[in-house]
């Protein structure tokens, strides 16, 4: 479990988070949601230390992350697991060498059991004989389907996703949804997902937290989303042609 308590976080005069107390639970897809400039990407940036809070603190399982120094930050980010927008592979290193990375820079394993970790992330999301193909070899969906490997790659705790579905088409986008949830049920993850893809939410958001302005605006579920009647997420919920023709059955 992660616990954001009080994070307030300005940049000058740009107060961009307000006092937000939330918790994200393990083995559940927990999704951020919130217009662009609402907060969303600085909050967890805060969460995993890209930046530091001005006020609050986040627990990584009770562990008072904020308070830790740069070493003792290390082993907790040696369990966190990252999928960045776009997927962030490394051009110039094949898929195999993508997915071992983290197990090169971070553990001492022989060759042999790095690949044949990298072998069980691959196959686990449904890629294999793919290892020495470039990033510029592979589909978009591919892409981000290798980066959920090498982010799975040191079995991690934590897992945080940065707007996983941006750029892919919408069965490539249900693709990566249903492999995320399936791994953060099957490996019993606390995971955390950045995202303005309602259909993402409506299929996959066990938690949902919705900021608004930089506060945390509202809190439940998929199934409650939809009979809210809170303003401004009603506002943003049913944007969408999806959600209108949802709430209308």
């Amino acid at each position: 479990m992660i616990e954001a308590k009080n994070i307030s976080k300005s940049f000058g005069d740009n107060h961009v988070l307000k006092n937000i107390t939330s918790r994200f639970e393990k083995g559940k897809t927990n999704l951020i949601i919130g217009q662009s400039g609402s907060g969303k990407t600085v909050f967890m940036k805060c969460l995993v230390g890209l930046h530091e809070v001005d006020d609050g603190s986040v627990l990584f399982d009770g562990r008072n992350f904020s308070d830790m120094d740069f070493n003792e930050r290390k082993e907790i980010r040696k369990e966190i697991g990252m999928l960045f927008q776009g997927g962030a592979l490394f051009d110039s290193l094949t898929v195999e060498e993508n997915v071992m990375f983290p197990l090169t820079m971070y553990t001492d394993k022989s060759t042999e059991e790095k690949r044949d970790r990298v072998n069980f992330c691959l196959k686990r999301v449904n890629l294999e004989n793919v290892n020495h193909l470039y990033p510029a070899e592979i589909s978009g969906g591919m892409v981000k389907r290798v980066a959920i490997a090498r982010a799975i790659s040191m079995n991690p705790e934590y897992l945080f996703c940065d707007e996983p579905n941006s750029g892919l088409d919408p069965y490539t986008s249900g693709v990566i949804d249903e492999l995320i949830q399936d791994l953060t049920r099957e490996f019993q993850i606390t995971t955390v997902v950045n995202t303005h893809d309602m259909n993402s939410v409506i299929k996959i958001g066990d938690t949902i937290s919705y900021l608004y302005k930089g506060e945390l605006w509202w809190e439940g579920t998929n199934s409650e989303i939809l009979h809210s009647s809170n303003k401004e997420l009603n506002d943003f919920v049913f944007g969408t042609e999806l959600t209108k023709r949802l709430k209308d059955k």
